[in-house]
């Protein structure tokens, strides 16, 4: 260990942009078994390792598996970073480790933090192409918890309940399962096969997996209640929000509204012609990681040219810095400080967004800089399609008031963040539909929090430290 001094860090390597252009396939090439273990011998092994502390709402056992791989040990490196983890081999692909554990790196400031992410996934595919197992011990108690949702908290709290040998019925409204990781995350960046090889692994564990059973329309949230021991509630954020004049036009479509459709296209199915980008001046307006994966989408799918209008400079777009770069790097043309005030159709059938240019002004009462705009800037950037990527909205759950779970005023369920309990007693929750628009990683925790809550509850157990 401590070999930084002889060994730089070295990121995954990418696929050049033009061939990359051509699918959707993963554009990084994750470590093999020497790259791997190179790369985790660097680790400084703190003895306060603010990688895991500070850097990681699961707080992982970081140290320890890169200690593990460093030493050769793939076996023990497997399970100590699945003994944390719902699922490492999506969050080592997904995580902006920049802003979380690598950000909290010691070596981040000089000599390069420790490539935690590339790391973590290789770690469990690594593991799995070996033939290493999961420690399921199968289903071995009478209670029954049903989860709605199967998203990123939903697979976490399944997750390691099934690990304690408690039955879970699992809701999903889609024909697959993994809510945002599976439909708002485009392949490029998470395989699907990755996704589909985990919820394998869960149903051979024991999960129950209703597919295409929305509850409130196909099932009452009422008879779950009934007919189960706890319900835990894992719906996400995924009503687009809009706001622009002129965004209810037949050439405005919703970021998620896109992204669905298009990987519904991947998998098979037919769509409408509006969604297809092929010769087209495509406009997509936000800054998020949600824009950057539209940008590079409506690239992939054959766009004539794809801008990103955000009303913010660079150094406050809340986009990831390494998504923003492969967008440049395939063709994306970004306009910063540029303010949309509405969209008109034109008499060819493209649109005009009108923008106005800004500049950024004081610090506003939450720390961030106030954008202020410039007068007499008005002016035209055509489009035929406009994606409007603004941020999403909770989708109210039928049946979740008349259960007494007590709501913000904007829909966001309120729950005792420590232990993920709703202010019914029967009912948990965690993820988007408590937080709002945030993480992976974050709903990750939020689910294992309430499995081990619910755990304490029907099994009597001593609670563990979520």
């Amino acid at each position: 260990m401590q070999n930084f001094i002889n060994s730089n860090r070295r990121d995954p390597e990418k696929i050049e942009a033009p061939e990359r252009l051509q699918n959707f396939d993963e554009i990084y090439r994750l470590f093999d078994n020497k790259l791997v273990r190179r790369q985790a011998e660097r680790c400084v092994q703190c003895g306060d390792p603010f990688c895991t502390t500070i850097g990681c709402p699961l707080q992982n056992h970081i140290p320890q598996w890169l200690e593990a791989i460093a030493d050769r040990d793939l076996e023990r490196a497997f399970a100590l970073s699945n003994e944390s983890s719902p699922f490492p081999e999506i969050l080592g692909r997904v995580c902006p480790q920049g802003h979380l554990c690598e950000g909290a790196c010691t070596l981040n400031d000089g000599h390069g933090a420790i490539t935690i992410g590339a790391i973590e996934a290789s770690i469990t595919d690594l593991g799995f192409e070996a033939g290493l197992q999961l420690p399921f011990p199968g289903i071995r108690h009478d209670k029954k918890v049903a989860i709605v949702g199967s998203g990123p908290a939903g697979i976490s709290c399944a997750h390691f309940l099934l690990r304690a040998g408690i039955g879970v019925e699992m809701y999903e409204r889609a024909e697959r399962p993994g809510g945002l990781l599976t439909y708002g995350i485009p392949g490029f960046k998470l395989d699907k096969k990755v996704v589909d090889r985990r919820f394998k692994l869960l149903r051979k564990a024991g999960l129950n997996l209703h597919l295409q059973h929305a509850v409130g329309a196909d099932i009452a949230l009422a008879d779950l209640i009934d007919k189960h021991d706890a319900v835990f509630v894992g719906i996400g954020a995924t009503m687009g929000k809009k706001g622009v004049e002129g965004d209810d036009l037949q050439q405005v479509m919703l970021a998620m509204e896109y992204l669905t459709v298009k990987q519904h296209q991947l998998f098979g199915a037919a769509a409408a012609a509006k969604y297809g980008m092929k010769e087209k001046r495509v406009v997509v307006i936000g800054g998020g990681d949600t824009a950057m994966d539209c940008l590079r989408t409506a690239i992939r799918d054959g766009a004539e040219s794809v801008t990103c209008l955000y009303r913010r400079d660079m150094a406050n777009m809340p986009g990831s810095r390494k998504e923003y770069n492969n967008a440049l790097e395939e063709g994306v043309e970004f306009c910063f400080n540029i303010s949309p005030r509405k969209i008109y159709e034109k008499n060819d059938g493209s649109v005009c967004v009108e923008v106005e240019r800004t500049q950024m002004g004081e610090p506003g009462d939450d720390g961030r800089q106030r954008v202020e705009i410039l007068p007499d800037t008005t002016h035209c950037v055509p489009a035929d399609v406009v994606i409007l990527a603004l941020g999403f909205d909770i989708e109210p759950l039928p049946g979740l008031l008349d259960a007494g779970v007590e709501c913000s005023k904007w829909g966001e369920v309120l729950i005792d963040p420590a232990s993920c309990r709703t202010s019914n007693p029967n009912i948990y929750a965690g993820g988007d539909c408590y937080r709002g628009a945030d993480l992976v990683v974050t709903a990750a925790a939020d689910g294992r929090r309430a499995a081990f809550t619910i755990m304490h509850k029907l099994l009597g157990e001593e609670r563990i430290d979520a």
